[in-house]
């Protein structure tokens, strides 16, 4: 380890043990520099790196603080890592995503609540709505799975997978370019899916989500046995556009 690692580590120590605590002001650079026997250049170079990993945050004029921790925050660049990741390893993703997502989706059944249904609801219309534009689908698809999964009330989970998701839209986006069929099927896989959270059924849930997965993992599959190319990451779905998006082949 560089002394620059060491420096991390000692101060990722104090904020696991207590000492400091989400929320709190560090001591001034030089005393905290010298009560770890470390120089003030090492100390700088320390808190630099924490700050760009979301562990500590300067405010101007006033010092540097521990962040609040929570999973959205601590686990925000991770989205960032998924976004660079290429070729077989979206197809990687995506059996994550078939390992996690009909289990969060059954959670989601036990949880859901009328406010939630209603979102969801809202979203699978818009998906209907959509005909053959694919980005306004798209749009509706990624918000109707963020609103299922944020039903879970696990902050934790609803930040991993929204960053796997993330990433594999882009197959989905091709696939809804490349396939005539694939919005109808979608929307069906959708609808079983509003059906099960209406009903709170955890196993009828995590079925239809488990299907719904499978299909694009399958789809992947084929494509990617065919040789190919998955388009790299695009924006995430929420963010306006302008243009529909291209086909890369």
């Amino acid at each position: 380890m560089s002394l620059t690692d060491k420096a991390i580590a000692r101060i990722r120590r104090m904020i696991r043990e207590g000492e400091l605590p989400p929320g709190a002001k560090l001591p001034p650079e030089q005393q905290l520099a010298a009560e770890l026997g470390l120089s003030r250049n090492l100390m700088r170079e320390a808190v630099k790196t924490l700050v760009v990993a979301r562990v500590l945050e300067i405010r101007r004029g006033d010092g540097t603080y521990v962040t609040s921790l929570a999973p959205g925050l601590l686990l925000e660049g991770l989205g960032g890592a998924v976004e660079l990741l290429q070729g077989d390893t979206v197809l990687e993703l995506t059996e994550v995503r078939r390992l996690f997502e009909p289990a969060a989706t059954a959670l989601a059944a036990s949880r859901v609540t009328d406010e939630d249904l209603a979102e969801i609801e809202r979203h699978l219309s818009a998906m209907r709505d959509a005909g053959d534009d694919v980005e306004l689908l798209l749009q509706h698809d990624a918000s109707f799975h963020r609103t299922v999964i944020r039903a879970t009330r696990n902050e934790t989970l609803a930040t991993l997978l929204e960053h796997i998701s993330g990433r594999t839209l882009s197959a989905r986006a091709w696939r809804g370019l490349a396939d005539a069929d694939a919005a109808g099927r979608t929307i069906a896989e959708h609808e079983a899916i509003h059906q099960a959270l209406v009903a709170r059924d955890p196993n009828l849930a995590q079925a239809a989500a488990l299907m719904h997965v499978n299909t694009t993992e399958r789809w992947l599959r084929d494509h990617l046995a065919a040789g190919e190319p998955i388009p790299a990451a695009r924006p995430r779905p929420d963010r306006p556009r302008t243009t529909r998006p291209a086909v890369n082949h």
